[in-house]
């Protein structure tokens, strides 16, 4: 049986969808709280094309498990009989205030997950990283690219290569594994987190974009990428996920043209962030919420390049069109 940790979530949802849909009969999930089960009904039957009958009965596959990765009593239980892994739960924020909570969750529960795993004899465990636990470099960015610790990395940055250190300390101990190391993830579905904010922000009209730019990756690629590496005989290796390098002018605009909605045209200077986030943290002790950081306004105006060949060659992957996956998620989200 497969286990789907943080199921509930944008890749968890998606993964479980395709798992199910290319044949899998069974595959428990955990979840926190009943409510966010919900959204996860309402994308099987999105990507059900609307048919209820045929959405409910690929959702009653799912074998769902109150756990938490940090309740190690509950995720015992979640690993009763379970043979493949993939471990998507994560807590995403860059607040420094949520440090500690960064490194229980990300961290401490990666390392449950990965104990667990070696305890029950996992065959393969699917780890969902982030492009932000890679290091930066003026060249293009690859596995191989080191990471360092310094002050311009965010809190979540941080939790994301600590939590890749528990991981691959799981390969010393026997356990077979593959990390991913994807870019920002557009998909349809929880639009108040992630890359699912910019559709509600040009949606509403957004008159500046910043001058950066980054890796993108339409969230099915990323299932599609994770199914194909876990039936491969492929072990403890990394992969970058990112399907296109683009400015995010770019993919606003297009972002903005899905939604039909006026296209943001001026770009904030840098000088404007670094002002910007330092208001931000002042306004933060009269007891305004911080949404601006020093390391989210750093990644706005850095220009990073991702280089994707190494899943290209070894699994001849090709990445979906981003016009195709925008329009796909504006579908979606106009549906709300």
């Amino acid at each position: 049986m497969i286990l789907v940790t943080g199921g509930t979530g944008l890749v968890g949802s998606h993964l479980m969808y395709e798992l199910i849909a290319q044949g899998e009969k069974k595959i428990r999930a955990t979840y926190r709280t009943i409510e966010s089960i919900e959204p996860v009904k309402d994308l099987f039957k999105w990507k059900a094309k609307e048919n209820t009958t045929q959405a409910a009965l690929l959702f009653e596959c799912i074998d769902w498990v109150e756990a938490d990765v940090m309740d190690i009593p509950a995720l015992t239980e979640a690993f009763n009989e379970i043979t493949f892994v993939y471990h998507c739960a994560a807590l995403i924020s860059f607040n420094p205030k949520d440090f500690e909570r960064l490194q229980k969750i990300n961290v401490e529960g990666t390392a449950n997950v990965v104990n667990l795993s070696i305890k029950n004899k996992i065959k393969k465990l699917c780890y969902v990283s982030s492009v932000a636990a890679l290091g930066g470099s003026k060249a293009a960015i690859t596995e191989e690219t080191h990471w360092e610790a310094n002050k311009e990395n965010s809190v979540y940055s941080i939790s994301k290569f600590a939590s890749e250190m528990q991981v691959w300390r799981g390969t010393q101990e026997g356990l077979n594994v593959v990390t991913i190391n994807p870019g920002i993830i557009l998909g349809e579905g929880f639009y108040k987190q992630g890359s699912g904010v910019f559709f509600k922000k040009i949606k509403k009209g957004l008159d500046y974009v910043v001058p950066g730019s980054s890796g993108f990756v339409d969230v099915v690629d990323v299932v599609n990428a994770v199914i194909l590496l876990m039936r491969s005989e492929l072990v403890n290796e990394r992969y970058i996920l990112v399907g296109h390098n683009l400015s995010f002018q770019q993919v606003f605009e297009q972002i903005a043209i899905a939604l039909q909605v006026a296209l943001p045209t001026k770009k904030i200077k840098k000088w404007q962030l670094e002002l910007a986030w330092r208001l931000d943290w002042v306004a933060s002790f009269f007891g305004k919420k911080r949404r601006l950081f020093r390391s989210t306004a750093g990644s706005a105006y850095k220009l990073v390049v991702y280089d994707t060949t190494k899943l290209k060659y070894q699994l001849d992957f090709k990445y979906t069109a981003l016009e195709e996956t925008i329009k796909r998620v504006a579908t979606h989200f106009n549906r709300q």
